[in-house]
């Protein structure tokens, strides 16, 4: 006998059609891309390793009805997106498969610190920035030199610089801007937990380990 799979509802309107805008983008990059789910009280966790990001990206949400049970469970991002529901809130969760490493080496789920603010626009200009900085330097390569191990240094050396002071590499702030987490204005959120550092925005968060050098730019509001 089959067993039912466990349908999840948001609280809150808007979230099933973020989670459907999300995982567009993570298909986009990667067909075969799968996310960790994780509910429980009243709370749902979707992990992502974003192709081509040395970062998590991480959608939390609250529930309207929370599950029988706790969910913890590696699904394919295809199989999750055929089973989101706008018109009602809602999402059914897929048949687990074989998960990526990544998978299993999440950031805690508590025990998060905040330490800083950034203004999202400046966020927003910096990414803007880098990727022009990227484009520009890979246009000036001649055709031997453009090669996919000349481009790789290129973007590990732009993507690894700090984020201004925040100690987050500009990888972090380069995800959001790809995944559509710097949207709208306001301050996006610094927190640490252990080795773990976090940028979050009202509609996502990015996850990076920590150890990126501080820097001069992007200046920090304390909290």
């Amino acid at each position: 006998m089959t067993a039912r799979q466990p349908r999840l509802v948001f609280a809150d309107p808007g979230e099933a059609a973020g989670l459907d805008a999300f995982l567009q983008r993570l298909l986009r990059w990667e067909k075969a891309a799968a996310v960790r789910i994780q509910a429980g009280g009243g709370v749902v966790g979707i992990f992502a390793k974003p192709a081509r990001f040395e970062v998590l990206a991480v959608r939390t949400a609250r529930l309207l009805e929370p599950a029988d049970a706790e969910v913890d469970v590696t699904v394919s991002a295809g199989e999750l997106l055929e089973g989101v529901d706008e018109s009602a809130e809602a999402f059914t969760v897929p048949a687990s498969v074989t998960g990526p490493p990544w998978a299993g080496m999440l950031p805690p789920r508590g025990g998060w610190e905040a330490f800083g603010e950034v203004p999202a626009d400046a966020v927003r200009a910096v990414a803007a920035a880098a990727i022009g900085e990227f484009r520009e330097r890979a246009e000036k390569l001649g055709p031997q030199e453009r090669t996919r191990e000349k481009l790789d240094a290129l973007a590990e050396e732009i993507w690894s610089r700090p984020l201004g002071r925040t100690r987050l590499p500009l990888r972090a702030a380069h995800a959001a801007h790809a995944l559509g987490f710097l949207s709208g204005e306001g301050q996006l959120k610094l927190l640490r937990a252990g080795v773990w550092l976090r940028l979050r925005a009202p509609a996502g968060s990015v996850v990076v380990r920590s150890g990126a050098g501080k820097g001069p730019g992007l200046s920090v509001t304390p909290v």
